[in-house]
Formats: C-alpha cells, sequence, structure tokens
C-alpha cells in the first residue's frame, strides 16, 4: 500500500510541470465549429455533421498550433522581461530614494 500510494505521489510530482506550463502561458485553443467554419470555410451544414476526416484534421491542426504556441509565447515573455532589464531600471533616470546618502549642503557648511 505504501509503495503504490509512493509511486502514485511521485507520478503526480512529474505530471506538475507540464500542467504549470499551460496554466502559466494561456494558450488558446480553436473550437471545431471555428475551424470549420472560418479556417476551412466549408458550409455550416458539412461543419454540424462533423465527419470522421474532418474530426481528424481539426485534431492535427489544433495539436500543431498548440506546439507552437507555448514557445511562442515564452518568447514573448522574454522580450518583455529584457526590454524591463534595458529600459525599466536605468540608474540614470531613478530618483534617489531614502536609502541614498544625499550630499551635504554647501550652506550648511559654513
Amino acid at each position: 500500500m505504501n509503495r503504490t500510494l509512493a509511486a502514485l505521489s511521485l507520478a503526480a510530482v512529474f505530471a506538475l510541470p507540464a500542467g504549470a506550463q499551460t496554466l502559466r502561458y494561456p494558450v488558446k485553443t480553436v473550437d471545431f465549429d471555428i475551424w470549420c467554419t472560418e479556417i476551412q470555410r466549408l458550409s455550416w451544414q458539412r461543419c454540424d455533421e462533423r465527419r470522421k476526416d474532418d474530426v481528424t484534421k481539426f485534431e492535427a491542426y489544433r495539436h500543431t498550433v498548440e506546439k507552437y504556441e507555448i514557445p511562442y509565447l515564452r518568447n514573448k515573455e522574454n522580450v518583455i522581461h529584457f526590454d524591463d532589464a534595458i529600459f525599466g531600471y536605468d540608474p540614470v533616470d531613478k530618483r534617489p530614494d531614502s536609502t541614498v546618502a544625499r550630499p551635504p549642503s554647501p550652506v550648511a557648511g559654513e
């Protein structure tokens, strides 16, 4: 019993990164009706039939889109962080905060 529980918990740990990746990057999936009518430009009557070959083509299309969506979103996020690192953290444009010592005033030294 303990070995089974340990094996299940270990399997759950390895399954988490894949699920976390889809939660971090919101992958937009296309629904069959939109794919059929707008992307394939088939008639709505044929789309309502949901033929087996149409469903197979849709699954292949969706798999291809999702395969490229996560790397695209990851790259987009990296570009945003890079821009923030370059343009957002410029020490010249930062105002001094309370931890920065101010130089002595020339009037106070007299």
